[in-house]
């Protein structure tokens, strides 16, 4: 049986606007195993984003206990949740969020400049990344010249670059034509099966998360299950 790596325990979260408190997720459930790949779906405003953030150390629950890797990263200070943050979670967001001004390699190294590894130990990391990703020959090359997918596939080297437990992917096909698409689910589907992340994702695409191993569903900050067949079947039929 595998080990549970994440647990939400009764999470909720609230935004404060003015004297009005704004309820985005209610009494949330949730506990993901180490390897596992989710994905997580729902309309806009469901707060998808809200608990990507919350497991991903980004943001703190107003209610409720989040434990990852057995630690409760619920009840830590900014200060330390940005060093477990580092060592432990990997982001891939829709948009790259490359520097147009570095290479590759060099966008793919950010996340080291801020730990204690040499040169020579940063650059070998980096190039094992670009080597997974299948971008060995566009190391020297500059975000513009690259093809949509290949941006991607940069930015998943940058998130796995320092190895980190988990990778939390918001929308990573939906800047994306089908063919690229396709192309970066098979990669998560490879760093998910052969190099053992555990990956949450949310998407729109009931076929980018039919590969995931579970589906949540998320409605008006509430949480249900749903299996990826099932999502799929759905959006084949116009629902």
């Amino acid at each position: 049986m595998a080990d549970s790596l994440i647990c939400i325990e009764h999470v909720s979260k609230a935004y404060r606007r003015d004297s009005l408190q704004i309820p985005v997720l209610a009494d949330i459930d949730l506990t993901i195993d180490t390897g596992e790949f989710i994905a997580l779906m729902g309309p806009s405003g469901s707060g998808k984003t809200t608990l990507l953030n919350l497991l991903a150390g980004i943001d703190t629950p107003t209610k409720g206990r989040i434990t990852i890797d057995r630690r409760v990263i619920s009840s830590m200070r900014e200060t330390e949740l940005a060093r477990w943050r580092a060592d432990h979670i990997g982001f891939i967001f829709q948009l790259y969020n490359l520097i147009p001004v570095l290479t590759a390699f060099e966008n793919v190294e950010l996340p080291l400049l801020l730990t204690r590894l040499s040169r020579q130990e940063r650059q070998a990391h980096v190039r094992t990344a670009l080597a997974i990703v299948g971008l060995s020959d566009r190391a020297d090359h500059y975000p513009r010249q690259l093809s949509g997918g290949q941006e991607q596939r940069v930015a998943i080297a940058r998130a796995i670059v320092a190895d980190p437990v988990i990778l939390v992917a918001d929308e990573p096909t939906g800047d994306l034509d089908a063919r690229s698409a396709g192309e970066i689910l098979d990669l998560l589907n490879r760093l998910n099966t052969e190099h053992h992340k555990t990956i949450v994702m949310v998407t729109h695409d009931p076929r980018a998360a039919a590969r995931a191993h579970r589906m949540l569903h998320l409605d008006k900050g509430v949480l249900s299950v749903e299996e990826p067949a099932a999502a799929l079947d759905r959006s084949r039929d116009g629902r």
